[in-house]
């Protein structure tokens, strides 16, 4: 079977993640939450369903904003759970939200999710798991690999044949750094 590196080359959605954003380091906090959501929407389902309904999220989650989503109410979670055009399964939706407050929470302890990440790395996937779990919803063991592939906290994420695998060694992602 191929992989991401063969199959995601020119392809309309997964080619742009592949080669823009897949393994790149994150440093804003909004996106690290949209990539946790989407991981956590993409459970059950192809990646490519995802990154179909990525702008959709985007507008639904008012932009990924870790503040505005934390504030979500009943009236709120009813919308998403309403909103067609994105994935509506009410135990991703109530993650989304109570993950916004963890996230809220992060911030106020750590300075930012970034740097509670950061202050995590390194860790064994293994361990990742376990502190996911701890903190968060939803995040199981393929969900927190993904995400840390993602966002460039565990390796993984192209090839070392990858043309892009180059360009995120350029960004020192976290995995990378002595």
């Amino acid at each position: 079977m191929a992989d991401y590196c063969d199959l995601a080359p020119g392809h309309p959605y997964h080619g742009p993640y592949h080669d823009d954003e897949y393994g790149f380091p994150v440093n804003d906090d909004d996106t690290l939450f949209e990539r946790l959501i989407l991981e956590i929407n993409q459970a059950g389902l192809s990646w490519l369903t995802v990154l179909k309904k990525r702008d959709a999220f985007h507008d639904a989650f008012e932009g990924f904003q870790v503040a505005q989503v934390a504030r979500y109410g009943d009236e709120a979670r009813q919308r998403l759970l309403n909103d067609a055009r994105i994935i509506r399964n009410r135990r991703k939706v109530d993650a989304a939200i109570h993950n916004a407050n963890v996230v809220k929470t992060l911030q106020s302890d750590y300075g930012s999710f970034q740097h509670w990440l950061d202050q995590q790395h390194p860790l064994p996937l293994a361990d990742w798991v376990k502190v996911f779990k701890s903190t968060f919803r939803f995040t199981g063991p393929e969900i927190v690999n993904e995400f840390l592939m993602s966002t460039g906290y565990l390796p993984g994420a192209h090839r070392d044949d990858c043309p892009v695998q180059a360009q995120v060694l350029a960004c020192h992602p976290p995995w990378a750094r002595p």
